[in-house]
């Protein structure tokens, strides 16, 4: 690239950075956020092409920003110093929403939680189990993901979700997972792992608010369509799960 090259690449980046200093990420393609971000770690190099390769491959914002550092450097024109902006607004996004989720009631006011999911655990390729957990007034204390992996009997291990919540003295929890087909409509193994959970944390006493299964627009909740009511009242009426 040459001396002009350099000039016209430079003032490309510039006017990018002007129109986002000006009025956000408004009026912008995918392809010119993700050219934004990687222009952070490359200093020179014009990105536009490689940016527009990538959301052709991962076809979403969200897609590239879930690409490994493998699938993205097969991308002509990105290596791993240029993917340094792409890992840290989406680490940046998952933190700040995680803080913001923290000491909020979200069993009054779930849009936080829900935010929180979107970005944590939406767009990832395999299944995630994740289980936030809750002090006694209902505010969030941690979130951790515990299983990856399709969801069933075998792979979810009640145990570990019981001592997970000793660990951080928590009152009760709530759990989710992702749907990476985007159907966030809940499996028989789905419903299994759940009724074995509700049931193993009523004998210790941890009460179970909800289970919701993020699909890529929308999400199913457990406690919405009245599975955890009754997962309780067979605990208490003592009926065992199979």
């Amino acid at each position: 690239m040459g001396a002009k090259d350099d000039h016209k690449s430079s003032g490309h980046r510039q006017r990018l950075r002007d129109r986002f200093m000006t009025s956000g990420l408004s009026g912008f393609q995918d392809y010119e956020v993700i050219e934004l971000l990687l222009t952070l770690g490359t200093p020179r190099k014009d990105c536009k092409d490689a940016a527009k390769e990538a959301i052709r491959r991962f076809k979403t914002l969200q897609g590239v920003f879930e690409a490994s550092a493998a699938e993205l450097s097969e991308i002509e024109g990105v290596g791993p110093a240029n993917q340094f902006g792409l890992r840290l607004i989406k680490a940046t996004a998952e933190r700040y929403l995680e803080k913001r989720m923290s000491g909020a009631d979200v069993i009054r006011n779930p849009q936080a939680l829900l935010d929180y999911l979107n970005i944590a655990i939406r767009d990832r390729r395999r299944e995630c189990f994740l289980v936030i957990y809750l002090n006694a007034k209902n505010q969030v204390l941690a979130s951790e993901t515990l299983f990856t992996g399709t969801l069933a009997a075998s792979s979810v291990y009640p145990r570990e979700v019981v001592q997970g919540a000793l660990d951080h003295k928590a009152a009760a929890l709530i759990f989710a997972h992702n749907h990476p087909s985007g159907d966030p409509g809940p499996s028989r193994e789905d419903i299994a792992v759940t009724r074995q959970l509700v049931f193993a944390c009523r004998l210790m006493g941890i009460t179970v608010h909800e289970h919701i299964i993020v699909g890529s627009v929308s999400h199913y909740s457990f406690a919405e369509k009245g599975f955890i009511a009754q997962f309780n009242r067979e605990a208490e009426e003592g009926v065992r799960p199979e």
